[in-house]
C-alpha cells in the first residue's frame, strides 16, 4: 500500500490470520479486546472469527477447531460520503495508505449486514460525537450477541 498498489485478498489473508492468531490468544486469556483493521469484506471478518473461510486460507488457528470456541466480534462500521473521507486522507501526514488508493478500498467494500453484528456510523460526525455514541452502543449490542 505504501508504495500506492492495493492489496488483494492473497495480501490481505495472512495478515487477518495473524490478526485472529492474536484474538483468539487474548481473548482465550480472558482479556477484552479491541481491534481497528479494515475487515472490508465479509471473508475477512470471518477469519477474524476463525469461522468459515479461515481453514480453507490455511489459518493456523481455523476456528471451529475442537474447544476453540469461535470468537464474537462486533463491527464497528464507520461509513462516509467519497468526498469526506478523501478529505480526510488527503489531510493526513506519514500515512503508509496514499489517498489514491481510496477508490480500491470502496469498491472492495462489503458493509456488514444481518446476521452479522455491528454499528453502523456515518463518519461526517466528529470524533467528539462518534466515540461516544461507540462507547454507549458496545454493551448495548454485545449484551444481544
Amino acid at each position: 500500500m505504501g508504495k500506492g498498489i492495493p492489496l488483494n485478498d492473497q495480501d490481505r489473508i495472512p495478515w487477518l490470520c495473524n490478526l485472529h492468531d492474536i484474538l483468539l490468544r487474548n481473548v482465550s486469556s480472558g482479556q477484552s479486546v479491541v481491534l481497528a483493521c479494515s475487515a472490508l469484506k465479509k471473508m475477512y471478518r470471518n477469519i477474524l472469527m476463525g469461522g468459515e473461510g479461515a481453514a480453507t486460507q490455511k489459518c493456523n488457528e481455523p476456528g471451529e477447531k475442537e474447544g476453540v470456541p469461535r470468537l464474537k466480534l462486533l463491527v464497528v462500521y464507520l461509513h462516509g460520503s467519497f468526498e469526506v473521507i478523501s478529505g480526510r486522507l488527503a489531510k493526513r501526514k506519514g500515512h503508509f495508505m496514499p489517498p489514491g488508493l481510496l477508490q480500491s478500498q470502496c469498491d472492495t467494500l462489503e458493509p456488514p449486514s444481518a446476521p452479522e453484528n455491528f454499528l453502523s456510523l456515518n463518519v461526517d460526525k466528529s470524533v467528539s460525537e462518534i466515540v461516544p455514541f461507540i462507547v454507549d452502543n458496545i454493551k448495548t449490542k454485545w449484551e444481544l450477541f
